[in-house]
């Protein structure tokens, strides 16, 4: 076979391998240009530069992250930043109130960036129970706190944080002790003996309002209040408080909303991870000490000189340290949230050996699922406060418990004899003695969350369903040494502990749906509620021991559902024990629905019906019906409102009917149950047990109503430099529940029963807040709240009587009666007009107790001012509160600070010495006693400077700040401090306004930082 050789086909050949051979080179060489451009490429770039806006300049806090990545870092107090990124990345700009901005880096060093406002974000939110609304669009007459307008500096509560701050509203903090019971009044007192204080609901779960730890006993020095139940929640952990008050708001919680409700959000993780920390140490000390006679002044006037020169007050009331740690990691994006949180607080009090310690542990966190149509979410609370009380009671007698024995202690007595304390006799005891031979701890668990999941079914309607726990676990001891000489302790001895137990659950499920139709807006809630309220309690007590070491007798009681003696030779061999136990069951279910329409954007309409069904009443009133209804009418959208004058202009009206079902568990069934054991005053012996009725059969039994309508009128002028509300209330609650004395004979003294009878609270309220100076350097803004409100008794049959006046020949007495034509808890008194020439009392009116023409405890008008000022780095708040037009009672002087009191032996305040009384005068209970306790406060002074972190890779914000609270007030009222109200019930019924050796204020000072990593 031959082949033929193709010349032209070999120069085809030789050609391809020729280029062939060039294309590997072009290969080469574009490959080693690409590496080198790769290897350009991944070079990190420092870039840095500020993010401003088009009105403040530059913006602190822009979170700045390189998009694809989670590495990124925040702008300083001026708003610079700088950061190190590849080449031809993206940066993400994002801060809250501003438009998400992304940038390319490309090749720049400096990339400055100006953000625009989001007009969404900036649209403030409101919560109004199961939703959101915008607060422009809200038809209720709602109030909205965030954290920037909380009271700062030592906040034990989650109350004290809006103390001052919300027109309507009215917080006493009934003494001065670390943890003490706080009375909230939202729009009045309208109620008896149903409870006034507002229903608190926390991340949506309601609480019951119930103590979660135990009172201290009757016997020995008193009877004293259980802490407040609301110092588990960590103040460091809320994000914002929203109040509703009138009945179109608080419709939607039905049989709980009568005295308003206060709605608690804790915080939310947001941005990329951050670290926050942040430490205070505050130093407190007591406002304000009573003026009693020293040694000198009390050898002066006649008093018995012991040979010492003893200040009672000054060895009993120290300088007070409290220290606050708080640690929180979070962050969040749009598919989710987390945050994460620590806290401990030890705030000692300024009396000797009380304290208050808290370590908090909170959670909550956010998923989005399913395309983002399935949102599960958590929130959990959990703390263990620790309180260490002292002696100080509610309604000892003149022999005096702690607070008492420091006022009336002859100065010329030492506390000491040698190593001994220095005790004479079971009335004048030794105020050290108190403290030194007492012991008082509680310790309380709680445990507050839900968890929750929310499905998008289909565009606009949604399904979300709640399942949420409150549990709480209380042990309170209290030992008295039998070496303590107060009548009922000395050569006795006693011990309590009491447990007490509630376990409370919820359950709901709820249906809401949006739509637009044209220009109506619909939005529409439909849902089921259970809750249930268990609680349980166990209660011992030992005395006649022979021991005095007070942990000796605490541990020797051991209870596990029995008693144990584990020791038998700490009591003595006739020494009593006794255990008494109880357990309660209580129900709600409920159904509700709220229709929410808009037309046009300018009438706004909302309905609301809650159904109730609990277990405390009978089956002819088992449930409730509680509907309300509202209008909004936004004038600003009409055409004949100038709008260079109003940016904002809107009228509201509603109407609800809420209600109260605060009473004990099961009043209207027949039931019979063992009485409780007690030790008697001598502690040998034991009495009570016995089976007794505590109810009768009571069918009827219904619901206490509260009906009220709510006029008001939001605007904005000056391109909103000013803006405020009015709003205008009447309130008014029928089918009292009350406890009447029942028809005798009868096998129980007393029945429940709905009186016919009116309680009327009407008033108006005022809130403003003005931009005095809004400039980029300094900016000036000022808050302003007040109302008014005239409470009164209506169609009242029969008058009961309340306000237990304790002191040496005052069994028996009181200072204030519930009456028709009178408002709640006024004053029923003597008219005081001196003193004869024998010293004896003179009553010019007659020598009989009236009322003084409507004199209430009640304040008329509350107010509070505002002012935040900020100044570059700088930032100061100045708030002062005030309260008028109520009396006081001092059951204190009436007690103490007597010419008698002086002749019995006892130390007194320097005004009683010559005042004209007789040592043989009777103090009754008359106006001698009853003072205004109108005041104005310097509640706040807060000072802040934002340190500059310029080129900080570690920190990306800081703030130094110092905080006074209490700092200065204002009144005539002669007593430690006008905002007290000591609990001086009586036949059941609460009183109000009547100070009795309460535990004194302090003025307090912290210094601390706040730092985010």
């Amino acid at each position: 076979m031959f082949r033929r050789h193709d010349s032209s086909n070999a120069k085809n050949i030789a050609t391809r391998e020729r280029f062939a051979g060039k294309g590997t080179e072009l290969f080469a060489i574009l490959m080693i240009l690409i590496g080198l451009t790769t290897n350009a490429l991944a070079q990190d770039v420092n870039v840095s530069g500020k993010v401003t806006d088009a009105k403040t300049g530059g913006i602190p806090g822009v979170t700045i992250t390189i998009k694809g990545s989670t590495k990124g870092t925040n702008t300083d107090v001026e708003g610079n930043y700088q950061i190190s990124v590849p080449g031809n990345s993206t940066l993400t700009f994002s801060a809250i109130g501003y438009e998400t901005q992304d940038v390319a880096v490309g090749n720049k060093s400096t990339l400055n960036v100006t953000l625009a406002e989001d007009v969404k974000a900036l649209e403030e939110v409101v919560v109004v129970g199961y939703g959101t609304v915008k607060k422009k669009d809200a038809t209720g007459a709602v109030s909205a706190l965030g954290s920037k307008d909380f009271q700062k500096g030592i906040v034990t509560s989650p109350e004290q944080l809006m103390q001052g701050r919300v027109a309507g509203v009215q917080i006493t903090q009934s003494s001065g002790e670390p943890g003490g019971g706080i009375n909230v009044r939202i729009r009045g007192t309208s109620s008896v003996l149903g409870g006034n204080n507002p229903l608190f609901v926390i991340d949506g779960v309601p609480l019951s309002g119930d103590n979660t730890s135990s009172g201290g006993d009757n016997q020995g020095v008193g009877r004293q209040p259980a802490k407040n139940p609301l110092n588990f929640l960590n103040p460091d952990d809320i994000a914002s408080m929203d109040i509703l008050k009138d009945a179109s708001a608080t419709a939607i919680y039905g049989s709980r909303g009568a005295n308003g409700v206060v709605l608690i959000t804790t915080k939310r993780g947001k941005g990329k991870g951050a670290l926050d920390y942040g430490y205070s140490l505050g130093i407190s000390n007591i406002t304000k000490k009573y003026d009693l006679l020293d040694a000198e002044g009390y050898k002066a006037a006649g008093g018995q000189d012991q040979g010492s020169n003893t200040d009672w007050q000054d060895l009993l009331f120290k300088t007070a340290l409290t220290h606050q740690h708080n640690l929180s990691y979070g962050g969040g994006d749009a598919s989710g949230n987390y945050r994460f949180s620590l806290g401990y607080m030890n705030q000692d009090g300024i009396v000797e050996t009380s304290n208050v310690k808290r370590y908090s542990v909170g959670f909550s966190g956010t998923k989005k699922f399913i395309g983002d149509k399935l949102t599960i979410g958590s929130n959990l609370n959990f703390a263990n406060t620790q309180d260490t009380g002292v002696p100080i009671s509610e309604n000892i007698g003149f022999e005096g418990d702690l607070m008492g024995s420091i006022l009336k202690a002859n100065p010329t007595r030492a506390a000491y004899r040698g190593d001994t304390l220095n005790q004479s006799t079971t009335t004048e005891p030794n105020p050290l003695a108190f403290v030194k031979l007492s012991k008082d701890n509680s310790n309380t668990l709680r445990a507050l969350g839900n968890i929750n999941a929310e499905l998008e079914i289909f565009s606009g309607l949604k399904f979300k369903t709640v399942l949420g726990f409150d549990k709480s676990m209380s042990t309170r001891k209290q030992a008295y040494s039998r070496d303590l000489v107060v009548a009922g302790i000395e050569k006795i001895g006693r011990v309590y502990i009491r447990d007490v137990e509630s376990n409370n659950q919820l359950m709901e499920n709820y249906f809401t749906y949006d739509k637009e139709i044209g220009s109506v807006t619909l939005n529409a809630l439909l849902g089921y509620s259970y809750q249930s309220f268990e609680s349980g309690s166990k209660n011992v007590a030992a005395a006649n021991f022979r021991t005095s070491n007070l942990d000796l007798m605490i541990n020797n009681l051991g209870i596990a559902g029995t008693v144990g003696i584990k020791d038998a030779t700490a009591l003595s061999s006739v020494g009593s024990v006794i255990q008494n136990s109880s357990y309660t069951k209580d129900e709600l279910q409920s159904y509700f629905g709220r229709l929410n329409l808009g037309f046009g954007s300018k009438y706004l309409f909302t309905g609301t019906l809650r159904v109730d069904g609990s277990s405390k009443f009978g089956g002819n009133n088992k449930y409730g019906y509680f509907p309300s209804g509202a209008f909004k009418w936004k004038l600003v959208e009409e055409d004949f409102i100038p709008k260079t004058v109003f940016t904002d202009l809107s009228l509201r009206i509603g109407y609800g009917v809420t209600g109260n079902q605060a009473i004990p568990h099961n009043v209207y069934d027949r039931r019979d149950r063992y009485d409780g054991y007690s030790i008697n005053q001598g502690g040998d012996g034991i009495t009570g047990g016995g089976l007794n009725a505590v109810a009768f059969n009571n069918p009827d039994l219904r619901w206490e109503s509260t009906a009220a309508v709510n006029l008001g009128i939001d605007f904005s002028i000056l391109k909103g430099r000013l803006s405020g509300t009015v709003d205008l209330y009447n309130k008014s609650t029928k089918d009292l529940l009350f406890k009447v004395v029942a028809a005798q004979p009868a096998p129980n003294p007393f029945v429940y029963r709905n009186l016919d009878t009116d309680i009327q609270n009407r008033g108006i309220e005022l809130a403003l807040t003005g931009v005095i100076v809004d400039g980029k350097k300094f900016s000036w803004e000022m808050v302003f709240n007040a109302s008014y409100n005239k409470n009164l008794v209506k169609n009242l049959i029969g008058t009961y009587d309340t306000g237990e006046i304790n002191g040496q020949g005052l069994s028996g007495a009181f200072a204030q009666r519930l009456a028709e034509g009178q408002p709640l808890f006024a004053y029923f008194l003597r008219e005081f007009g001196g003193f004869d020439d024998n010293g004896n009392s003179l009553y010019p009116a007659g020598d009989f107790q009236t009322f003084l023409g409507g004199k209430s405890p009640l304040p008329k008008v509350n107010a509070g001012l505002t002012n935040n000022l900020a100044f570059g780095p700088f930032d100061m708040s100045l708030f002062f509160n005030g309260v008028f037009g109520h009396y006081l009672y001092s059951n204190t002087a009436n007690a103490f600070f007597t010419q008698g009191s002086f002749a019995n032996g006892r130390n007194v305040t320097k005004d009683v010495i010559g005042n004209g009384e007789g040592a043989l005068n009777a103090p009754d209970v008359s106006t001698r006693f009853l003072e205004k306790g109108n005041f104005v406060r310097l509640q706040n002074l807060s000072l802040g400077y934002r340190v500059p972190m310029k080129a900080n890779k570690v920190l990306s914000n800081a703030r130094i700040f110092v905080t006074g609270q209490n700092l200065l007030t204002f009144t005539k009222y002669s007593g430690q401090d006008p905002e007290v109200s000591t609990n001086k019930s009586l036949n059941d019924i609460p009183s109000f306004g009547i100070d009795y050796t309460a535990y004194p204020r302090a003025r307090t000072w912290t210094v601390g930082v706040n730092v985010s990593f």
